[in-house]
Formats: structure tokens, C-alpha cells, sequence
């Protein structure tokens, strides 16, 4: 196996069981090693630090698989670690009785670079690390194992991949897709389109926000903004809104959200608007004609890949939360999030304050909104994105 030794001094953060090994700690590699292949991580000094996988293209030039000695690097080791992850989730109180989670989330499991989620029957694999690709195959029987699903769906397709040298990927790698997928959450059933759809086929993270939605949504108009497939509308609905108005520029997300209002019989559709436009100037003609809303959601996509982008991403954000304020009526709520890699919490509270301050409003947090937890053993290294949000209140 070859050898990674780090320079003098950086062996302290692998010490403090970061994961990650950048390639400026990296001093040399001793022996012979391919994209993914497993090399032991020494110290300058040439004490044992770990075992990890091999990334030569990437500035992440190796994850750690294990701080252990004695654990060797096999493909037992990879279904202990799938069946422990799923044994987590199935203990979680959280989790219990939703068919739509997240199973494995990257190095809060211990194997970084490996997202699997669970929607009912089908489990969607994502890897993003050159680790992850060299085990697929172990970790593939691991969640069939685990799990005992029916079809795992790989969808390797992130730009994350082309930084550590890997083409993009997507197909069954295990049984056959059913054709009309769905799950419950919180009550309300759901489509997922795990080939064409965002993500791994559906924003889980969001999940519990959703359900917080319909708390707040009780005889109330709602604005759900960037709606995609309608999740937080359908919620408000549940909640029993008033009415809700959602927006979104796509076309197709907009079918989909009506056709997973349709799977719910229950709920009040004639109190439902579905609208296809440009979220900002929908928000700026919405003003024009003097409409307000009890609550606003506000759920765009990404505006910061990276902390290159953050001032064009801030300018943004402030700009859509600004008009978010200035439709609100007096007690409403909005429910504002980033998904922005290069904009910290910090910054995304500054922005929205700000915003607040240009509207002329007094708005209080009420609460500080987060994903949603499918990994309770601690949050994942962030890798290109990772969710933040805030529910205000205006008097």
C-alpha cells in the first residue's frame, strides 16, 4: 500500500479527526497509487495517522476512511459502514414514518463523498469522491444488504465530480426502476422523478421546514416562491392556508407540482394558483399591484456555487428577500433559505437584516431553520452547498 506523508505540522488536523487532506499538507506519496486506491496516512515523523482514498486531481487529495490502525480497507469494511448508517436512521424518532430520507450523508457516516437516500423501494446512490467510485460495487451490495430495497439508482451526475477527475454517471445499478415512484411526507404523497429530478430526485433536506409550513400557513395567504414541484405549497395547504400562490420559472416543475396535488384528494385545490414567471419580476408586478401575504417562502436555487460568487449571490439575495418584506402584511411571516455554498450563515443573516432595514420593517427571527436530520451523528464537511434559513416576523 503506498504511503502519504504529510508535511511537518499538518498532521494535526487529521489528528482532530478532520477528514479531509488538502494538497497543500500533502509532502509526498511514497509507492504507487491510482485515482481511489487506499494509501496509509503518516505524519512527517512517520507515525500512523489513518487510512484513506487517493485523489490526485483534487485539492482534497485524500479522505480519510478511518483513524484506525487495526481496521483494514475492504469491502466488509464498506457494508459494516452502510448497515450502521441505515441502523442509525431506523433508530432516529425523526425519521419514523417517513419513506423519503436520507440513509448515508458523506463523512457524518465516515465515508466521505457517498450520499445514498431512501424513496420507499428505491435507494439513489450518489457518489461524488474518487473513493466512493472505486468502492461502488461494496457499497451498492451494502445498501441492497441493509436496506432490502428493490432498485438502487445511481446518480453520479454532480459538477462536483470533474474536480476529482471523474466522468459523471447515472443508471440502475441494481434491479429496475418502478415507474410511478412516490412517497408520503408528513402526510402528503409525493412524486419523485429520481432520474430527472433535482438533487438525488428530491430535496429532502427541506423536509421538516415543509411541515413547519403548514404550522405557520393556518388562515393565512401563502407565497411559495422558486416552488419547483410544489412541496412547501402542498404543506401550506395541509396547514390550511387561506390560499397559496406559487411561483416558479419552469414549466415542467409546475406540472409536477399539479400533479402532486391531484395524489392528494384532501386537500383544498380551488385555494391553489400555479404560476410560471421570473420569481423577481413576478415579485415586482405582485407589488405594482398591491397584493400582501401572511407568509412568504422564499427557496431559490443556488446563487453561490463558491466564495468567488458571494458578492453577485449577496446582491441577490438581498434583492429577492427585499421584495419578500415589502409583500408581507403586517404580522407575516417569511421563511427565507440559501442553499449557497459561498454564503455563510453569518453573511445570509446580515443580507436578510439588511433587507429588512431597506423595507422599512421591524422583523424579529423566530426561528433558525435547518436541515433536516438524516445524519445525527454531526453535520457533513460541506462540499459546494449546504442549507441555511431563517423565519422572521414583521410586526
Amino acid at each position: 500500500m503506498a504511503r502519504l506523508i504529510l508535511l511537518p505540522g499538518k498532521e494535526r488536523s487529521v489528528m482532530r479527526r478532520h477528514p479531509w487532506i488538502f494538497a497543500g499538507s500533502v509532502a509526498r506519496l511514497e509507492g504507487r497509487a491510482r485515482l481511489g486506491d487506499t494509501v496509509e496516512v503518516l505524519s512527517d515523523d512517520g507515525k500512523f495517522l489513518g487510512r484513506a482514498a487517493w485523489s490526485p486531481e483534487s485539492q482534497i487529495r485524500a479522505r480519510m476512511w478511518t483513524f484506525d490502525a487495526d481496521t483494514t480497507v475492504d469491502h466488509a469494511f464498506f457494508k459494516r459502514r452502510v448497515a450502521a448508517s441505515v441502523a442509525r436512521r431506523a433508530s432516529h424518532p425523526q425519521l419514523e414514518g417517513n419513506d423519503g430520507l436520507r440513509l448515508i450523508h458523506g463523512e457524518s457516516d465516515g465515508l466521505p463523498g457517498v450520499i445514498a437516500d431512501r424513496y420507499g423501494p428505491v435507494v439513489v446512490l450518489q457518489l461524488t469522491s474518487a473513493g466512493g467510485e472505486k468502492w461502488r460495487d461494496a457499497l451498492v451490495a451494502g445498501l441492497v444488504q441493509a436496506t432490502g430495497c428493490s432498485t438502487v439508482y445511481e446518480r453520479s451526475d454532480s459538477d462536483v465530480r470533474g474536480l476529482e477527475g471523474l466522468e459523471p454517471r447515472a443508471g440502475c445499478v441494481y434491479g429496475e426502476l418502478p415507474e410511478d415512484l412516490q412517497i408520503t411526507e408528513h402526510g402528503v404523497r409525493m412524486a419523485v422523478d429520481v432520474v430527472g429530478g433535482h438533487k438525488t430526485g428530491f430535496y429532502l433536506d427541506q423536509r421538516d421546514n415543509r411541515w413547519l409550513t403548514g404550522r405557520f400557513a393556518r388562515d393565512r395567504e401563502v407565497l411559495n416562491c422558486f416552488c419547483y414541484t410544489g412541496g412547501f405549497s402542498l404543506q401550506a395547504l395541509a396547514g390550511g392556508a387561506r390560499s397559496v400562490l406559487s411561483i416558479d420559472s419552469s414549466g415542467p416543475a409546475l406540472a409536477t407540482a399539479a400533479r402532486n396535488l391531484v395524489l392528494n384528494p384532501q386537500l383544498p385545490a380551488d385555494r391553489a394558483e400555479w404560476r410560471e414567471d421570473d420569481v423577481f419580476q413576478a415579485l415586482r408586478a405582485l407589488r405594482a399591484e398591491g397584493r400582501k401575504f401572511g407568509l412568504i417562502v422564499l427557496d431559490p436555487p443556488k446563487f453561490a456555487p463558491s466564495a468567488a460568487h458571494a458578492d453577485r449571490a449577496s446582491r441577490a439575495y438581498k434583492d429577492i428577500n427585499l421584495l419578500g418584506f415589502r409583500l408581507l402584511a403586517p404580522g407575516g411571516i417569511l421563511m427565507t433559505y440559501s442553499c449557497s455554498g459561498g454564503i455563510g450563515l453569518e453573511l445570509f443573516q446580515k443580507i436578510v437584516a439588511g433587507a429588512a432595514v431597506d423595507a422599512g420593517v421591524d422583523a424579529r427571527i423566530i426561528q433558525r431553520l435547518s436541515a433536516a436530520p438524516d445524519h445525527p451523528v454531526g453535520l457533513s464537511v460541506p462540499e459546494g452547498e449546504y442549507l441555511k434559513g431563517l423565519a422572521l416576523q414583521i410586526d
